[in-house]
């Protein structure tokens, strides 16, 4: 039986092409900070911090959003939005209870839950600072956040989505047909 080696020159090619496409399809990192693009609003004080009162605080700011009102108080608590109407799109929609996610740490992967996530609920220091919530909708990997404000720490921040489902968009299947094309390629280039 005779063995049929590669040559070097094409394995090279082949490498290439292979440590490429891993690139260019590894998950984006984003450091979300307080007041950027991506800044829903703060919520003043952020207390109680239950899930049902994050939720109600998130829903407050995207009703806030929605009706183009920048600065109120609702459920007891001082509201601003950051970055208004459009910032996000035409509207909004509600946070559910439903498949949140709780947490501590100062990075966040979005792809790990299995779920898409729109809001981002973050708690900073008890009753010595406030909460921020930004919109993460548009974001995919792996997200950090600020480990503190106004030099209180971070307490903790949960995730939430929405009761209404989001389409694809085609993502996936662009990324399916580029790979495929990419090894048809490859496939033609190194005769094999």
């Amino acid at each position: 039986m005779k063995i049929k080696l590669i040559p070097t020159n094409k394995l090279a090619l082949l490498c290439t092409a292979v440590c490429a496409s891993m690139l260019a399809f590894s998950h984006n990192v984003s450091a979300l900070t307080i007041g950027d693009g991506q800044t829903l609003g703060t919520v003043m004080f952020g207390i109680p911090s239950g899930d049902q009162d994050r939720l109600n605080y998130v829903n407050d700011l995207v009703f806030m959003y929605n009706n183009g009102i920048t600065d109120s108080v609702l459920d007891g608590q001082t509201m601003h939005i950051v970055n208004g109407a459009p910032a996000f799109g035409v509207s909004l929609p509600d946070a559910v209870l439903a498949g949140h996610v709780s947490g501590t740490s100062t990075s966040i992967n979005l792809s790990g839950f299995g779920s898409t996530f729109l809001y981002l609920f973050a708690k900073y220091d008890g009753p010595n600072q406030g909460s921020v919530v930004w919109y993460v909708g548009n974001l995919s990997g792996t997200i950090t956040i600020p480990a503190d404000w106004n030099g209180y720490g971070l307490s903790g921040w949960t995730l939430f989505g929405s009761g209404v489902s989001i389409p694809d968009g085609g993502t996936t299947v662009m990324l399916l047909g580029t790979a495929l094309g990419a090894l048809g390629i490859v496939r033609r280039v190194l005769k094999i």
